[in-house]
């Protein structure tokens, strides 16, 4: 958990730092990633020992996750998605859920945008959370386009079977976005609005800012003249525009209770 902290002295300089720019700021924006997941034991997908770098048969994930690949084959994506995604119930918000999830309760968070796919974001207590990439707590048909709970499907989908609708019968497909999709418009606008004219300080929380079009948002910020400070264990290409860049998530979230429960 703690393979990247920081020397005490050197993270308390640069935490100052980050709590003055905190004090002085009008709106923070927050965009946290699959580094945030880890914490809870959830697999990340392009990281050492990540959902991209093991196959399932002979097939690599990335092709699972095709949107053509799932309307073809939607019985050897519930066998792959069953292990975690409709299983999330056995893992628990960490650290940075909770500390989120608090400084949303002071009014200090507004809103969390999320590339997680998990909802421990709301599990830990936070409100207001978008989820850029969506998740598996929504679910709906593909034929008829009725909406289905992660409760009504995780029994079925967690034996790695496929969900039907029982109004058409039409194969289910989580509210996940897969490759060939679009993410949601209404979600993207609220992003962009945000991150290009209302925030003044931009967060990033356990994101390697690969993946697009989401990883635009702290350029847009910066853009807009925010300041941009950067936690993840490890370098982005952002880091070099960033005003603080922090490694430890752990640190960093353990810091932020401390410092706003005395």
């Amino acid at each position: 958990m703690n393979d990247y902290k920081e020397n005490e002295i050197v993270f308390q300089t640069k935490f100052k730092k980050f709590i003055e720019l905190l004090n002085n700021s009008r709106r923070l924006g927050v965009l946290t990633g699959a580094g945030v997941s880890t914490l809870s034991n959830i697999p990340d997908f392009r990281g050492n020992g990540g959902i991209y770098t093991k196959k399932f048969g002979d097939l690599d994930v990335e092709k699972i996750l095709d949107i053509n690949f799932f309307y073809e084959n939607p019985k050897i994506f519930y066998q792959w998605a069953s292990n975690v995604w409709y299983k999330l119930e056995q893992y628990k918000p960490n650290i940075v859920h909770k500390m989120l999830a608090s400084l949303e309760e002071k009014g200090i968070v507004k809103d969390i945008f999320t590339q997680n796919i998990d909802f421990l974001h709301q599990r830990a207590g936070s409100k207001k959370v978008y989820e850029v990439h969506g998740s598996s707590l929504h679910n709906y048909c593909t034929v008829c386009h009725k909406h289905f709970t992660y409760e009504q499907i995780s029994p079925i989908a967690s034996k790695g079977e496929v969900p039907y609708c029982d109004s058409c019968g039409g194969v289910i497909k989580p509210d996940i976005v897969f490759y060939g999709e679009s993410l949601n418009a209404d979600i993207l606008s609220r992003a962009e609005e945000v991150f290009s004219h209302q925030c003044d300080l931009c967060l990033v929380l356990g994101s390697s800012l690969n993946v697009g079009p989401i990883n635009q948002m702290p350029v847009l910020a910066l853009n807009n003249k925010a300041k941009l400070v950067i936690v993840n264990a490890q370098t982005t290409h952002l880091d070099k525009y960033s005003e603080i860049v922090f490694k430890d998530l752990f640190q960093f979230s353990s810091a932020m209770i401390e410092h706003f429960e005395k």
